[in-house]
């Protein structure tokens, strides 16, 4: 009878180590698939021509969002593409809402030290103060006593921050471009501060009446794509291995000939 009743014992166990066993396996599989289903969330600001924007239909459009979807597609990824404005795509990703930021974010050691980590750089652009057509203003010297707007957060509000001492004038935050560029045309400021390649499609889709001068724009900083969460270091690592493949096989220059000309 003790012999019967261990080798029941025996098999029971054996039973339940092999159970235990099966379905620590389907959870791995139910893991590795749920790991390649991955959708990344992407956050951006779609009021930043050329970069990002809506088309007619209500479609996400843009040198951002092309070089996004071709990234996406050389390295095999998913992904959602969510239009929050600027402070807010930053916050959700800061929070965790979202896995990644592009929205024209220029490179900075500000942001690296915040936390921000940064793929590399894929457009260098320069930032331009901007006048209203007609305006007597020749130089940075002309703006002392005159305010100037900027927008919050930006490279724009950076470059204006680092004249406004020595040249003497005052600066208005906004909290995006279209607002900004309003408060030049009505006479309320005498400039605003924006990246060159916005603010000439701006000028160009919008007919407004706004004017680029020669010699008020900064040296340039390179825009990327941006993380700031370790754990999606994958990421980050795909968009940089996307990058160099689609400038090697000539995807990139199209999509930048297809929104800025040859």
């Amino acid at each position: 009878m003790k012999k019967l009743l261990a080798s029941l014992l025996i098999g029971c166990m054996a039973f339940t180590m092999a159970a235990c066993g099966s379905d620590q396996g389907a959870e791995e599989t139910s893991e590795s698939s749920s790991a390649g289903d991955k959708v990344w969330v992407v956050a951006t600001d779609t009021v930043f021509r050329p970069f990002e924007f809506t088309d007619e239909n209500g479609d996400f459009v843009g040198i951002d969002v092309d070089i996004l979807a071709a990234i996406a597609e050389d390295q095999g990824f998913k992904y959602e593409l969510k239009s929050l404005g600027w402070d807010a795509a930053v916050a959700a990703v800061q929070s965790g809402q979202a896995d990644a930021i592009i929205a024209g974010a220029t490179i900075k050691q500000e942001r690296i030290d915040s936390g921000w980590m940064f793929s590399d750089g894929y457009y260098n652009a320069t930032q331009t103060f901007v006048l209203a057509e007609g305006s007597d203003i020749k130089g940075f010297e002309d703006l002392a006593g005159k305010n100037v707007a900027v927008k919050n957060g930006t490279a724009g509000m950076d470059f204006a921050n680092s004249l406004k001492d020595e040249y003497g004038f005052t600066t208005s935050v906004f909290e995006d471009s279209p607002t900004m560029y309003q408060d030049v045309i009505l006479g309320n400021s005498a400039a605003c501060v924006e990246d060159t390649p916005i603010m000439a499609d701006s000028i160009k889709i919008g007919n407004l009446a706004l004017t680029i001068p020669e010699g008020m724009e900064s040296e340039g900083a390179p825009y990327g794509f941006a993380i700031m969460n370790e754990g999606n270091q994958e990421l980050l690592d795909m968009f940089n291995a996307g990058l160099a493949n689609i400038k090697a096989n000539g995807k990139y220059d199209e999509i930048l000939a297809k929104y800025l000309g040859n």
